[in-house]
């Protein structure tokens, strides 16, 4: 919540329950009832009240969720949620399918569940409101872990490294804490000849740096219980209250 004229921050929800007073009421007024008496039934006195606080503020929704799937547009994110999750977001082959986040619940196990959003595609230039960038980034930043969805199987021009390289740099351009969140990567459509090609070069790209990588096919469901088994591992441990620990 901003203040609208300043632009400064009133208060930040992170947390269900938390209240903020942005503007006080004025003191109440009193009718003339509250002046009656047993003698007096119809009194003619009555005290006017006074104005409360005016304000114009800014609200800004950021969906809350434990793990954030980032990625291209057509990187698969709307398949992969729609196969770990409940969730049914529209899936068609072509960019910007997802115009509004998906939210999903995933049970993994017997007893680990976590909330999952699809977040639309970023772009090159997302930073700067590239594609609708800085209204998909901000849903980004209420994350705990981040899955970077990478599609082994777009043809060139587009390259797996060059878009991880591209989306992590718009990430930290937009707020550098984004880019220092966990992040765990997901090689997509493997299922695919062209993907498979690509599949020995990308692994040595992520060796060089000790990153583990997680090749899934998420139309196939190939990959995904071990990919899973990585999301439920990378997120803070919460304690009984159900705050992060």
């Amino acid at each position: 919540m901003w203040e609208a004229a300043t632009g400064k921050l009133l208060k930040d929800f992170t947390r269900p329950g938390v209240t903020f007073c942005a503007a006080r009421g004025g003191k109440g007024g009193r009718g003339n009832a509250r002046f009656a008496t047993a003698t007096h039934q119809a009194p003619r006195r009555a005290d006017p009240g006074q104005a409360g606080e005016e304000r114009q503020l800014r609200l800004e929704l950021k969906l809350l969720a434990d793990v954030g799937i980032i990625g291209f547009p057509n990187s698969g994110k709307s398949t992969l949620i729609s196969k770990i999750s409940a969730a049914r977001p529209k899936i068609a082959a072509y960019p910007f399918t997802t115009l509004v986040p998906q939210l999903g619940i995933v049970s993994f196990g017997d007893h680990s569940s976590f909330v999952i959003a699809d977040i639309p595609g970023i772009i090159q230039g997302a930073h700067e409101g590239a594609g609708l960038g800085l209204k998909f980034l901000r849903h980004v930043e209420r994350t705990s872990l981040l899955l970077h969805l990478l599609d082994l199987s777009a043809p060139p021009p587009r390259d797996p490294i060059a878009d991880y390289e591209t989306l992590n740099r718009e990430l930290a351009l937009f707020n550098a804490a984004l880019s220092r969140k966990p992040q765990v990567v997901a090689l997509n459509k493997t299922d695919l000849p062209e993907a498979r090609e690509k599949l020995p070069r990308v692994r040595a790209y992520f060796r060089r740096f000790s990153r583990e990588v997680f090749p899934i096919s998420a139309l196939t469901g190939e990959g995904l219980r071990m990919l899973l088994g990585a999301l439920v591992a990378g997120l803070p441990k919460k304690n009984p209250e159900g705050k992060d620990s």
